[in-house]
């Protein structure tokens, strides 16, 4: 059978496989546990400190609770997500949004050098927004700017999630002030705090001109021949509903109406990302940003009561597969928790990397956190679990703290693929895009990243880059 005439199951039935393969897992890898300590409101594993415990299999109960437990563990991100899908249903219910994409459309058409600029320049902004802050959460509202916008250009859904998304990305696994990754892991480590800035600077911009390039290629390969993107079909239905497209040729009046709900669409922005930087705001501050702005924006629209709530719970209706996916995948993490197999995995790997040359020793840390990453995919909580006991590892094997943070934080370039990861189910969810279509379509990408990022590890451990 060709790879063409294959077809995969639904996403979710594909996560549940997962779900079910590591209940599997949990009656073959034996049990064991690490001690753990609190420090600074995290709880640390303590290096050394792993020990074999008594194993517990997991049944064809936790098959079936363990999607339960999932869903109330990733619970914050699933409610931001109906807020998300709620709020946005009210502000393009106003026709502010559609009316601003049209006229932008029509601008980046006409001209040449705006549509050259376009790609590179949006996903510098939201790489730097990665770097800096950690921008990955964050995204998730863009999208439902981007994949509208990104149509209109005579793009298609999978670069309009690039744009927000992979720029963010870039700038998270080659950050260099991130306080959520660098920043958690130096400190764990007992270096100073964004030390090593230079060479992360490189290795910053060579992630993000990749990703950059690929974008661009493949957006002007769709431009050319839209029939060549994976996602062709379902754009059709959604260009129909955007009214945008190639019948684009007057330019549409901004009302009075439209500017009100702008400005409260800018200001809603602005006051989010002031509070990221200023006050480290997360989930729960930008949900209740994104829910204001949508009430504003209703009543700056002048939609009716009745309006505004139906097209909130349309909005939320249309989010109900994104939030079945991502409670699903977290019961993946929740299993292997619960089944004491999670710590004995990070054992393993740990016993295995000390065995090797530095430079190989380096490349094993990397795939290791890489393989970490599909089960905590949280750049924090990775950072807790592993630099404790790969620091010091490095320290046994001829590696620098710094090289071994660096290999932690070079991992987070797989993130943008995993579907046990809550923020990349989301973002596909908010832009209806299938994870086996993101997923096809991103494997040269993530085969060059994860070169580079390899390559990236060699002259830290050549040149013993410190301080130790």
């Amino acid at each position: 059978m060709s790879l063409k005439k294959l077809k995969l199951p639904h996403t979710l039935v594909l996560i549940y496989i997962m779900v079910v393969l590591t209940v599997v897992a949990t009656w073959i890898i034996p049990g064991g546990q690490y001690k753990r300590v609190e420090k600074d409101g995290r709880t640390i594993p303590v290096a050394g400190s792993y020990q074999r415990t008594e194993s517990r299999p997991q049944g064809l109960g936790a098959l079936f609770v363990s999607p339960a437990k999932g869903f109330v563990d990733a619970a914050a991100i699933i409610v931001i997500v109906f807020i998300f899908g709620g709020a946005f249903s009210i502000i393009q219910k106003t026709g502010a949004i559609s009316t601003v994409i049209h006229n932008l459309a029509l601008k980046f058409g006409r001209s040449k050098t705006l549509r050259v600029l376009f790609i590179p320049v949006t996903m510098i902004i939201f790489s730097l927004g990665g770097a800096i802050w950690g921008m990955c959460e964050e995204t998730m509202p863009f999208i439902l700017i981007f994949v509208p916008l990104s149509l209109s250009l005579g793009y298609d859904t999978i670069v309009g999630v690039a744009l927000p998304f992979l720029g963010a990305a870039a700038g998270f696994a080659g950050a260099f002030f991130n306080p959520f990754t660098v920043g958690i892991a130096q400190g764990i480590a007992s270096l100073p705090l964004y030390s090593g800035l230079g060479y992360r600077l490189i290795v910053w911009a060579g992630g993000t001109a990749i990703v950059i390039a690929i974008v661009m290629r493949y957006a002007g390969r769709i431009h050319k021949d839209p029939t060549k993107s994976p996602t062709y079909e379902e754009d059709l239905e959604k260009r129909k509903n955007l009214q945008v497209g190639s019948q684009m040729i007057e330019k549409l009046v901004l009302t009075a109406a439209h500017k009100r709900v702008m400005a409260v669409f800018g200001l809603g922005f602005g006051v989010m990302i002031f509070g990221i930087l200023k006050y480290q705001w997360f989930i729960y501050e930008i949900g209740g940003v994104f829910l204001a702005m949508g009430i504003f924006a209703g009543v700056a629209g002048k939609l009716k009561n009745e309006e505004m709530g139906k097209s909130f719970v349309e909005g939320a209706k249309d989010m109900v597969n994104a939030a079945l996916i991502i409670g699903t995948a977290r019961a993946i993490l929740i299993v292997a928790q619960d089944g004491r197999i999670l710590d004995t995995i990070l054992a393993a790997m740990a016993g295995t990397i000390s065995q090797f040359h530095p430079l190989i020793s380096a490349e094993l840390m990397f795939v290791s956190q890489c393989v970490i990453n599909f089960f905590v995919h949280s750049g924090t909580a990775q950072a807790a679990l592993t630099i404790p006991i790969m620091a010091p590892l490095g320290d046994l094997v001829g590696i620098t703290r710094q090289t071994s943070v660096f290999a932690f934080q070079l991992a987070e370039y797989i993130n943008p693929v995993l579907p046990t990861s809550g923020v990349t189910m989301g973002v596909l969810g908010l832009a209806g895009l299938k994870w086996e279509k993101w997923a096809k379509w991103l494997v040269p990408l993530l085969v060059l990243w994860v070169l580079f990022a390899a390559l990236s590890l060699v002259p830290p451990v050549l040149m013993k880059w410190g301080p130790n």
